[in-house]
């Protein structure tokens, strides 16, 4: 259903594989606080389809990003064939506390950049694993706007003014700006502004996907 409006969005769809005919569809619900909100989601399959290392050299991938730490924890051998391919790997957090008993310190030590949110910060920071161990983490403070902490150092950029009317999908599509930036070379500071403006134009309207905006420049880079 959603394939057409991918392509209109400059993804490279030859890595996506549709689901066979009658395979159960995934379930996923969303509970929502006054403060916050959680997602409990069934899958009825693995959580990465099947991956090589000629996957990727053979399409040219240079970068892999990976939407959840449980995906990561799942399939470990990601990180090793995005290395062996030669690609660099970036991972949003979607904490679940059910993953706190795993290594989670030597599992995000395989990534090159973490995007986690200020409460997964806090909650990784609580069971031992601080944020400042990792060699680039971009930390998304939502209405504060977001901050890069390498080398020792904290860079933050303030959320651009905006109307909000629904934050679904503002985490993933300040990933989408922060990498696409980051991709293309572009300085820390540039990539803050980058992941905010389109952490801002995500939550400036109802849903979760709508596609770039012409002026938005948001296809997505040449092997990612």
């Amino acid at each position: 259903l959603i394939e057409p409006d991918l392509a209109r969005a400059g993804l490279d769809l030859r890595l996506c594989k549709a689901a066979a005919p009658g395979d159960e569809p995934q379930a996923t619900v969303a509970l929502v606080g006054a403060q916050d909100r959680a997602f409990v989601t069934h899958r009825t399959g693995p959580a990465f389809p099947p991956l090589t290392v000629a996957d990727l050299t053979d399409l040219g991938v240079t970068h892999v990003h990976i939407g959840e730490l449980a995906t990561l924890i799942e399939r470990p051998g990601i990180a090793e064939i995005a290395r062996a391919a030669g690609a660099t790997l970036s991972l949003d957090c979607s904490w679940d506390d059910s993953l706190a008993a795993a290594d989670i310190a030597a599992v995000l030590g395989q990534v090159d950049l973490f995007l986690p949110n200020e409460a997964e910060v806090a909650r990784l920071h609580e069971i031992g694993v601080p944020a400042t161990q990792f060699p680039l983490t971009a930390i998304k403070r939502g209405a504060e706007g977001a901050s890069l902490l390498t080398g020792g150092t904290e860079i933050h950029r303030p959320a651009e003014p905006v109307t909000v009317v629904d934050t679904t999908g503002a985490g993933d599509a300040f990933n989408a700006g922060f990498l696409s930036a980051w991709l293309a070379g572009a300085s820390p500071e540039a990539c803050l502004e980058a992941g905010n403006a389109q952490g801002a134009r995500a939550v400036s309207r109802r849903g979760g996907f709508h596609g770039p905006e012409p002026e938005a420049g948001q296809g997505a880079p040449p092997g990612s």
